[in-house]
């Protein structure tokens, strides 16, 4: 058996990149065609930015242009900055960044443990006005004598990286076998550098890029116009501006994802494969696993790339409250049980009245126990209802009434359900006419439910 590790590195930048390649079994059940994940979260920064964070501080060396003791900016929205700080740990540079504000907290704190500076900028602004973190990065360089900017989206060295490391590895680890490589672009990197890399070994190898709706590079890949972007929540892909490097004559397809399949793919992989990764890593899953649907072919190999750890979005793409207020995850169903055990202590479990008590006695009941409608229950049996708008409209035009007995004035009874009834199926059941309606559970009447605790679960209140 040959070691992975047989012997210690000088330095944690000796370990970045031979990340594993690990076939996706359970995802990819039912599916003839076999699907790998390149487990970049495996390198020492965790995602597959620590590629190129090495690569561009090495060449800016060789050019001169960083200097010891300089300063290495970049607009990132993370990964890069974590790449790029874990060199400038080791080489002894500062590093400023510039972030868009949707980005994860545990990013910005990431970066600043690092030694980085992190600067944060809005992320609703177009991407030419001097608020956007890629014109901030620019405007911080002409600020700072002795500082480079990495310049990720326009820096060739970014795909050349990939070029010369994941290309060859992919290659090398599928004993050349590999037939779809897909990828999403942030920069094009990583999906154009292995691109090239892959088709120069071999030209029928497809090489298929990833977008969530709302980035532009689909349309341009397709019409070379601009067109419309608009925002979306994945992290670290897609792209507002074409950037040159993305090597669009080595891509052959792109194939947009909707967020909320990307999200929940990120779930899938962490509670089904046992790889917590993020959400770009999702939609690279999920456009892999279609690819390979679609082949249906044993002999075929497609490989996809795991970017990132999960660890960076644990306060969001793993976080079920901020999945479901983004409508990026159903709200979890609750039964009618349920949302009766959610009302406040103290109140009894059924507040009814007999056929003959009298209407002055529901009156205060209702009041009593702050209930606008109560069942009339003979012998366990729901016989009618009372729904105090009504009760005391007749009341108020006819004050005798009040000691009359309730079977004289009561509606009908109200619906019934069973206790393991969804809550949402209940709202559609509930009206003007009948407000409320009775729980049954093993055959006893064990609460009510009203359109009011329908409201309150649905606007999140109980």
């Amino acid at each position: 058996m040959t070691h992975p590790h047989p012997r210690p590195y000088g330095s944690v930048l000796e370990t970045i990149g031979w990340t594993p390649l690990i076939r996706l079994g359970r995802l990819a059940a039912g599916i003839r065609t076999p699907v790998y994940g390149k487990a970049e979260y495996a390198n020492p920064g965790a995602s597959v930015k620590d590629r190129i964070g090495l690569a561009i501080i090495e060449d800016a060396e060789r050019r001169g242009e960083l200097k010891p003791g300089g300063t290495i900016v970049e607009g990132t929205s993370g990964n890069t900055g974590v790449g790029l700080a874990i060199a400038a740990a080791i080489k002894g540079y500062h590093c400023i960044f510039t972030m868009p504000d949707k980005m994860s907290q545990e990013k910005v704190r990431l970066l600043k443990a690092y030694g980085a500076e992190v600067v944060i900028t809005p992320t609703a602004v177009p991407p030419d006005h001097p608020d956007h973190y890629v014109m901030k990065a620019k405007q911080i360089v002409r600020d700072t004598p002795g500082s480079v900017l990495a310049d990720q989206f326009y820096n060739p060295v970014n795909p050349e990286a990939h070029y010369a490391s994941m290309g060859p590895e992919i290659w090398e680890q599928t004993e050349g076998k590999v037939t779809h490589f897909v990828a999403g672009a942030g920069t094009g990197g990583t999906v154009s550098g292995v691109g090239k890399y892959l088709k120069e070994k071999n030209p029928r190898i497809r090489i298929i890029a990833g977008d969530p709706i709302g980035s532009l590079y689909t349309h341009y890949h397709r019409t070379r116009t601009m067109g419309e972007g608009h925002p979306y929540k994945v992290e670290g892909i897609g792209g507002d501006k074409i950037p040159t490097t993305i090597w669009f004559d080595w891509i052959d397809e792109f194939r947009q994802v909707p967020d909320r399949t990307s999200l929940t793919m990120a779930r899938r992989l962490a509670r089904e494969e046992g790889i917590l990764a993020g959400g770009s890593a999702g939609l690279n899953v999920w456009l892999a696993l279609e690819v390979a649907r679609e082949l249906d072919d044993p002999e075929a190999s497609v490989v996809t790339v795991l970017c990132d750890t999960g660890e960076r979005y644990l306060s969001k793409v793993f976080n079920d409250e901020w999945m479901q207020e983004n409508q990026m995850l159903e709200a979890p169903r609750i039964t009618v049980e349920q949302l009766l055990e959610r009302r406040p202590a103290g109140a009894p479990i059924l507040v009814s009245v007999a056929p003959a008590a009298a209407v002055r006695q529901a009156l205060n009941l209702m009041s009593t126990w702050g209930v606008s409608q109560i069942p009339v229950v003979d012998n366990g049996e729901s016989v009618g209802g009372l729904i105090e708008g009504n009760l005391m409209t007749r009341a108020l035009s006819q004050p005798a009434l009040l000691d009359r007995p309730v079977r004289e004035v009561m509606d009908p009874p109200f619906p019934e359900v069973d206790a393991a009834t969804p809550s949402d199926r209940v709202g559609a059941m509930l009206t003007r006419e009948s407000p409320a309606t009775l729980v049954r559970k093993e055959g006893k009447l064990i609460g009510i439910v009203s359109r009011y605790d329908v409201l309150q679960q649905l606007i999140g209140t109980r």
